[in-house]
């Protein structure tokens, strides 16, 4: 009590002898910036600087300029931000000491295009840790965490990225993780199939060396799927996207808690009795309707496939066609991976105070594009948040220039990563490894027994206890009993998958309907 009440009075007698010697403003200055340490300030003072990385030389530590970010001295700052996402990324972290005596990726150059996150600086290490040099760079302009970029470029990891780039700084970061003398990349880690594309179309020579791409997007899948079918495929790819434990984990847990996060921080909109539409009702769509929901938000969905729609009916949801709402609607959010989802057509009917945004990977589903024009005026509210203003004064607001909103403008859950992380990471060994022959130039789906054992190594974070199959029980169901326990193409929802011919087949409670069809026809 004592030392309080003297702290008190000491802060007192400064305030008094200040004011006697010094203009008010002058004293107030030195007193605020004697409570703030010089670490803090320089942290803040060094995201403030406008000047673009590229136009600047730095150096780490140990001599190398190999690299490009917005300041070299926040490394500091993303070493913590690191180990705090650790503390919740175990299973990841284990993956990393089982492995690292047997170099799993030794002699694997991989490059890479992702989120720059602390999360994903967790598994750049465990790739280091297990063998791999690697480059990266980030696949979208606003996510990137320039402390953690920093971190990472102290260890000597090349990486080309900072928050805010252009779309030419975009590409420039891409070039430079392909193109370096003396460095030929082997292994591809995507999402969202830019630096697939990038190295297919300016390095083909490059490209067909790659031994194997491991994409985690929606966007990126669908083009791999695109060059599969066009014959250009050239070296195999995993698509991590449809596993098991991205799709429902990452596209629906994550999304269930950031969708909330990045609307608070952008707008600090109330969400009950609000008019939400989200176009789109797949494992995204699902997470984002759940967690508005239960804070009272009126939610609508658009959808073109009529399981996903009647599973959204099933679920309590309306599901609508944009137009027949877009006067009334308050908040649209997207998340189809799809292009031209929320025209500027209905952008001009929508009603002033709306707001429009973005949870698919990729800028193309709001046309954006389309809202560059003079007569339309853009204003900037805060970080990610602009209006923008029609000319009879009514205001959108458009958050990260329809960009992924939660990685954009807030943050994930680093536990639900772990899961995604720690799929990327064994699909790389897997393909890396593989023997001759095993992957042809096509792309494959993440092993059944890989998904489960992502899955089993989270388990201990709950001190979960899995039951074990008796040798009778085993025996019934015909089951191995260590797994895998469920075919490959059971998806763990009311749709299943099966792959027949190159063909998805969904089968579902509505195959009913496809009887009566075939009855039809």
């Amino acid at each position: 009590m004592y030392r309080k009440c003297r702290n008190k009075y000491a802060i007192y007698l400064f305030i008094l002898w200040s004011a006697a010697s010094r203009p008010l403003a002058v004293w107030l200055s030195c007193f605020f910036k004697s409570l703030v340490s010089s670490t803090a300030a320089s942290y803040t003072d060094s995201s403030d600087d406008e000047s673009s990385p590229r136009d600047k030389t730095q150096v780490n530590s140990k001599g190398s300029s190999d690299f490009c970010v917005k300041n070299i001295k926040q490394a500091e700052f993303g070493r913590r931000e690191i180990e705090i996402a650790e503390q919740d990324m175990s299973a990841l972290i284990s993956l990393r000491k089982r492995a690292q005596s047997e170099k799993p990726l030794a002699g694997a150059k991989i490059v890479g295009c992702t989120h720059i996150t602390a999360q994903t600086a967790v598994l750049i290490e465990t790739l280091v840790a297990l063998g791999a040099e690697c480059r990266w760079t980030a696949c979208n302009i606003y996510s990137t965490q320039n402390e953690v970029a920093a971190a990472l470029s102290e260890t000597g990891v090349a990486v080309f990225a900072w928050k805010g780039e252009s779309e030419d700084d975009f590409w420039w970061c891409i070039d430079r993780c392909v193109n370096n003398e003396g460095w030929q990349p082997n292994m591809i880690l995507d999402d969202g199939g830019d630096l697939t594309h990038w190295m297919y179309k300016k390095y083909p020579n490059v490209f067909k060396k790659i031994r194997g791409i491991v994409e985690e997007s929606v966007t990126g899948v669908h083009r791999l799927y695109q060059l599969s079918k066009a014959g250009k495929l050239c070296v195999p790819a995993m698509n991590v996207n449809d596993s098991v434990t991205k799709q429902k984990f990452d596209n629906l847990y994550c999304c269930r808690e950031s969708i909330l996060d990045g609307l608070k921080r952008t707008t600090d909109v109330m969400f009950g009795g609000k008019q939400m539409v989200v176009c789109g009702y797949g494992e995204v769509g699902k997470g984002c309707c759940a967690a508005l929901k239960a804070l009272g938000a009126v939610v609508s969905i658009t959808e073109i496939d009529p399981i996903c729609a009647l599973q959204a009916c099933m679920d309590g949801f309306r599901v609508v066609k944009l137009n027949e709402v877009i006067r009334q609607v308050d908040v649209i959010i997207t998340c189809t991976g799809n292009k031209n989802v929320v025209t500027r057509d209905q952008l001009d009917r929508m009603k002033n105070g709306s707001i429009v945004c973005n949870m698919g990977h990729s800028n193309t589903e709001i046309d954006v594009a389309s809202l560059r024009t003079p007569e339309l005026t853009w204003e900037r509210v805060r970080s990610q948040v602009d209006h923008v203003i029609w000319p009879d004064g009514k205001r959108v607001i458009l958050l990260a220039e329809g960009r992924l909103l939660n990685l954009s403008c807030s943050t994930v859950p680093t536990f639900v990563l772990s899961i995604t992380a720690t799929t990327q990471a064994l699909a790389l060994i897997e393909l890396y490894n593989a023997p001759e022959g095993r992957y042809k130039q096509d792309v494959y789906l993440l092993p059944k027994k890989m998904d489960e054992y992502v899955a089993s190594l989270h388990l201990t974070t709950f001190d979960a206890h899995l039951t074990e199959l008796s040798d009778e029980q085993a025996k019934y169901l015909g089951l191995n009993k260590n797994g895998p326990f469920k075919p490959n193409y059971y998806r763990y929802n009311s749709v299943i998958c099966c792959n027949y011919e190159t063909k998805i087949y969904k089968i579902s409670i509505a195959i009913a309907v496809d009887i009566l069809l075939l009855g039809i026809s």
